[in-house]
Order: structure tokens, then sequence, then C-alpha cells
């Protein structure tokens, strides 16, 4: 039996902790979360996200490896949130990529750098196409690209009802607690120590200071976005709008809400956003869809994303504590596939109750990434264990 702690409470850490908490008590005894802040911070870069599924848009900037664990966590999202009864908080309608006739030339750049091989992956829309998918928007565009297997999550939804269930589970949680980790022993500013069997770190940004990877380093990527309700816009799908410079989302979150975001900053600045990211935001909102003008502002915020250098997630693994870290902007686009591959871990871990561990969703024989997964399900590319200040890609030997 395992008694293990989540340190960070964030996208990753929450969901962690609640699949962990539902298994046999026979491999799991024990669950502890541990969060510096509240567990429904309003600051939480996941609460503030436009929470995008988006592997096919995503593959214009984004990695081959990164793309295909979007297209695996594409298909867990709705396995995911059923495990854990979430409802209501997930939407798989598509997604619908635009630009002013000025702009095209982009639009038809994104298009080229599109890394699929499944042509059912994106369609060219002409005028009726769009007034049949979104007529609101045929007011200001007359073609563009439909990605129709793309998604989005209700991250209030989603924060809002997990929070709810690890404070009625059995999970011993930890709110306002700051911590230090020192292989599998918690170090609490009290002076307390408390030791487990594991130590899952998932504090993003917070681990700055105490990478696993002595050679990896950790930044902050600043993104904006605005909060409004347009009761006058009725936009059912996510929108992509192409510009040289901020190319815009605008993505729908029911209730006439909706989250507008573009900018991507280097930077670790926590400072509240911009006038001049508000004022590009908007008007680029606006020029979209009129109703915009008339809208509520209901928030101005920014988040910071935790990356390395090479912008690509990792796992990395020392004695009793994996780290769980570098997720970019890609947090929503990569979870389902990252926890997956946690609980796979911890089973491979355990010689005496493997069999009894459960993970949500087994890797299918119908979705095949052979260049990063070994026999066991196990992506070599993603997670690294340290043994003796040795490094070694985590394998079926």
């Amino acid at each position: 039996m395992s008694n293990i702690a989540v340190v960070g409470s964030g996208l990753v850490g929450r969901l962690l902790a609640l699949l962990l908490i539902q298994q046999n008590k026979t491999v799991v005894s024990n669950v502890s979360l541990f969060e510096k802040n509240a567990l429904l911070t309003p600051e939480s870069t996941g609460l503030i996200a436009a929470a995008m599924v988006s592997p096919v848009a995503e593959s214009v900037t984004a990695s081959e490896h990164i793309t295909v664990m979007g297209q695996r966590s594409l298909a867990l999202w709705p396995k995911l949130l059923s495990c854990l009864a979430i409802k209501q908080a997930w939407w798989q309608l598509g997604t619908i990529v635009v630009a002013h006739r000025q702009d095209m030339s982009n639009l038809t750049h994104f298009q080229q750098r599109l890394k699929s091989n499944n042509e059912a992956d994106s369609a060219e829309m002409n005028a009726d196409d769009l007034i049949a998918l979104e007529p609101e928007l045929a007011q200001q565009f007359n073609q563009g690209l439909f990605l129709p297997s793309e998604g989005h999550v209700d991250n209030q939804a989603l924060y809002r009802q997990s929070a709810q269930q690890i404070q009625e589970s059995d999970i011993n949680l930890f709110e306002h607690t700051a911590t230090r980790i020192i292989d599998n022993t918690i170090h609490l500013p009290s002076g307390e120590k408390q030791v487990f069997d594991w130590v899952i770190d998932c504090r993003g940004l917070g681990a700055s200071q105490q990478l696993i990877d002595p050679k990896a380093t950790l930044r902050g990527v600043r993104g904006e976005v605005v909060r409004v309700r347009a009761p006058q816009v009725k936009l059912l799908h996510p929108i992509r709008v192409m510009h040289p410079r901020y190319p815009l989302y605008i993505v729908p979150k029911g209730n006439n809400e909706y989250v507008i975001g573009a900018t991507e900053i280097e930077s670790d600045s926590e400072q509240a956003i911009s006038v001049r990211s508000v004022l590009e935001l908007l008007s680029a909102a606006y020029s979209v869809h009129s109703g915009f003008a008339e809208a509520e502002v209901l928030a101005m915020q920014t988040g910071l994303r935790p990356t390395l250098l090479d912008n690509e997630p990792s796992i990395t693994v020392l004695n009793k504590s994996i780290q769980i870290n570098g997720l970019y902007r890609h947090g929503y686009l990569l979870t389902p596939y990252i926890l997956e591959q946690v609980l796979q871990l911890l089973r491979s871990f355990d010689s005496f109750c493997a069999d009894q561990w459960q993970v949500y969703s087994e890797i299918s024989s119908e979705f095949s990434i052979d260049d990063v997964v070994t026999d066991s399900g196990f992506d070599h590319k993603l997670i690294t264990v340290f043994n003796g200040g040795n490094e070694y890609a985590h394998n079926d030997q």
C-alpha cells in the first residue's frame, strides 16, 4: 500500500489526486494534496486559460511529439471527465479558422503548415459552409478552415467540481501550505516533516529551484486573456483569427461568456495585463463580431506557464519523487496523456500489486505512437528516470 503526496493543485495536481484516491486501498492507502494558495484561487493559470484542446491547430507551431500526445488527450478527455464524474465541462464541436481579406496569406500559410496525415482533420469552408456552421461569422468572412475534431474544456466548471470532490473525499488537503520537497519527504514551514512512499511534484514554476534534472531550466511564459459577457454574440465554436502579429482566439464558455486571448510573452512578470494587449484583443474581437462592442468585461487576467528550454513537457523520477513540469501553453492539450503516463509509471514500480492499479484508460491498440511509446506503454521522450546521478529513459527492461 502506498501513501502518496501530490504537491500543487493546478490542473494536473488536482486531477491526479482524484485519480489516486479512486485506486484500490491495496495499492493507494492515503493521498495528501498540498497547495500553497487556496484550492480555487482565482489567479490559477488553469482557471484563467481558454482551455482549448486543439492538436491540429497547435501542430502548426508544436513538435510532432506534442501533436501526437495532444491527439491522444483529445480522445481521453471525455473518458477522464466521466471517470471523475465531472459533468458538462467538455465540448467537441471543432474549431473554425478565419482571416480578414488583407490577412488571407496568413490563413493559407497556416493551412500549409498543419501536421496531419488525416484529410478529415481539416476542411476548407466557403460562405455557405460558414452560414451553416456559424452564421454570425458570415457577416465578416466568406471563407475559412474547419478543424472538426477539436474540443475545449469549461475550466471553471472543471475547477469548481474537482475542488468540491477533493473537499468531500478522503484526500488530506493542506491549503495555504508552502512546502519544500527532499526526495519523498515534505518539509513544512513549521519544521514538521512528513514522509511518503511517493511524492509527486506538480508545482510548475514553484519547483524552479528544485528541478530533478540538473540540466533543466524552467521559465515562465506569460499569457493574457480578457473574459467578457456578450449577449449580442452567439458563437458556438472556438474561433481562431489569423493575423501577422497576434493570431487571436475567441472561445465560448456558455452563459454568453467568451475568453479572448492571443498574447504570448517571454516574461516571468506577474504584473497586470497591459493596455496595449487589452486594446489589441478587444479591437480584434470587435473586428470579428460587432456584438463585442457592447460586451461586459468580466475579467482581464494574466498567467505564467511553466516552460522548459525545448518547450516540451517532462516527467522525471528520482528515488521516490516524481516531477511533472514544462507543460508550457499546452496544459489542457496534454493533461489526460500526462496523467495516463504517471499512473502507468506508478503501477510499473509496484511489483507486488501492479495488477490492481486502475489506469483510467489503457493504451489503445488503435492508437499508435510506435516511435516514442514502448511495449509497456511508456513514452520514452516524456519520462526520464534518474538513478544515483545517472539518467536513462524509462523502458521495458
